[in-house]
């Protein structure tokens, strides 16, 4: 069946043929604003060639004599082969390759082209790249007999582009996020060669050659379908690190196995706002970097999370977010932190104790010389024992500090211990300054602890206690860690967090020391110490973070 006299099929491959070589002109735009310098030469390059290649197929098609015919179609075979060498640079490129770069690479291949090149110019007065001959079926046409010259060339062709297929397959294997859409559109430009085949060997198809309709789809696929994921697997490359990929609005749109590993909830989230999965990113995503603090299965760990926008050309069409694991790092600033923050506590505390013992000091001997005028030897005597007495509670608050000080870096895991929370508890009442009251604890428990250390923080609770008037003190077990309350003065109107700040003397200048010393023995396990100021009957300090295992 005809159409005006034209056959269908004939049409078929003029508009396929036209199609791809208009295809090819329109990507060219948007190829130019890929921003890899490299890979936009190779994407250029392969849209010129391949779109070159398509207009002289299709020359060859719709030529009026068989003269043209001819000279369209060894025009096209010499344009066409300019698509392997492009082919090759575009992938080397897109991969992170520098095979384009190669000096040697470059000439063998110049060389190799101009040989091939020759044969073809030649072809003519020898006849071993190609004839023609005219045939009537599918519809009349020039059709062209392949010789021996064009399968070699065309096999070493074949596994040329095979090379450019390998460093894509690598590429997308490591990309690490769904990139098999991408991938398929790949392998339709591969497509073509089974329509050689099949034209070769059979009559369903004209002999031509129609690797162009697979590069013009591949192109026209990347540039303006897949254009996220085309610049998303080559910023992937090479990277470790969870990404997540974010549309112009900031939704999410794609993120790779290792995102989906730390944040198990983008599964099935493309298309959510980046806050329903991570709460405080968007609004801290923008010109500075920021950490985030994730906590599973009972491990906190830290990321550097960066953001970066990615275009083409002028126009922005998304926001890579990347996070770097520097739990090591950032555990060691913190610690640096919390130690500056204890040196400074334990000089304001050292300060605060001189200057009170100094001034103490001062007084008796004052007294004790105006006592000594007065004949009043006893206050004398007693005043001198006051002095000397608080000039050896400096000294003893001064060994204490400096024992503490080689107590203030954080515990090492061989350090730790598993540890019954009574035991050492007890014996740490028997260690204290408790001349009267009564300990209970709730039940047994056990902690992973440095004992030593743990042994102090409950010391240094019990004294805090005994100079606030407690005289029943209790240990429970919590949800989180455990608790240590008593029934001395509460806190009232008094700031909590003054409990816990070296100098400020609460409940007096002797046990003033007593709260941040324990917080400082808790922080150095990674735990945290609050005081509940819900309870009015005393004094309930709170340590939590601890992990526990009832008996």
């Amino acid at each position: 069946m005809t159409v005006l006299g034209v056959s269908p099929a004939f049409l078929a491959y003029v508009f396929a043929y036209g199609l791809a070589a208009l295809g090819c002109i329109a990507a060219l735009g948007r190829a130019r604003q890929v921003t890899d310098t490299d890979t936009r030469r190779g994407l250029v390059a392969l849209l010129v060639g391949s779109g070159g290649w398509a207009a002289l197929q299709l020359a060859f098609l719709v030529a009026p004599t068989p003269t043209v015919g001819y000279g369209a179609y060894t025009l096209s075979l010499i344009i066409g082969l300019t698509t392997v060498g492009a082919w090759l640079y575009f992938t080397s490129a897109y991969t992170g390759r520098s095979f384009h770069r190669d000096k040697m690479y470059r000439r063998l291949a110049v060389a190799l082209y101009l040989a091939i090149v020759a044969v073809k110019l030649t072809n003519p007065l020898h006849g071993w790249y190609f004839q023609t001959t005219f045939v009537t079926e599918p519809f009349p046409h020039q059709t062209i007999i392949h010789g021996t010259f064009h399968w070699v060339v065309t096999g070493l062709s074949y596994a040329l582009v095979a090379v450019g297929f390998f460093m894509l397959y690598e590429l997308f294997l490591d990309a690490d996020y769904d990139t098999r859409p991408l991938a398929a559109l790949v392998g339709i430009t591969g497509l073509p060669v089974v329509f050689d085949i099949v034209g070769f060997a059979s009559d369903a198809l004209i002999d031509i050659n129609y690797e162009p309709l697979g590069v013009a789809v591949f192109a026209i696929g990347v540039l303006y379908v897949f254009e996220e994921e085309f610049l998303a697997v080559q910023l992937t490359d090479g990277v470790d690190a969870p990404v997540v990929y974010l549309d112009r609005d900031d939704r999410i749109s794609h993120y790779n196995g290792r995102a989906e590993q730390l944040f198990p909830d983008l599964d099935g989230a493309t298309g959510e706002p980046l806050d329903d999965i991570i709460p405080p990113a968007s609004t801290e995503l923008g010109d500075r970097n920021w950490i985030l603090d994730r906590t599973r299965a009972g491990e906190t760990k830290h990321y550097l999370v960066s953001d970066t926008r990615f275009s083409l050309g002028q126009t922005g069409i998304g926001r890579m977010v990347l996070f770097t694991d520097v739990t090591r790092t950032e555990r060691q600033r913190r610690e640096l932190e919390r130690q500056n923050e204890q040196l400074e506590g334990f000089a304001a505390a050292i300060r605060h104790e001189l200057l009170n013992t100094l001034q103490i000091v001062s007084a008796r001997i004052d007294i004790a010389g105006d006592a000594v005028e007065d004949g009043e030897v006893d206050l004398a005597r007693n005043s001198l024992q006051t002095a000397s007495d608080t000039s050896e509670r400096m000294a003893d608050i001064v060994d204490d500090l400096a024992k503490l000080a080689r107590y203030g870096q954080s515990v090492e895991d061989s350090q730790t211990e598993t540890v019954d929370l009574g035991t050492i508890a007890k014996a740490a009442w028997a260690t204290a300054d408790v001349d009267n009251g009564s300990l209970s604890i709730e039940s047994s428990v056990e902690v992973t602890a440095d004992p030593e250390r743990l042994e102090r923080l409950f010391i240094n609770a019990f004294t805090f206690g005994a100079h606030n008037g407690a005289t029943e003190t209790t240990v429970t077990v919590t949800d989180t860690g455990f608790a240590i309350t008593d029934d001395g003065a509460p806190t009232g109107n008094t700031d909590p967090a003054s409990y816990f700040e070296y100098g400020s003397a609460i409940p007096d200048a002797e046990a003033g020391l007593t709260l941040p010393n324990l917080r400082m023995l808790a922080e150095t396990h990674g735990w945290e110490t609050t005081l509940d100021t819900s309870y009015q009957d005393g004094i309930r300090i709170v340590i939590s973070g601890v992990g526990t295992r009832k008996q």
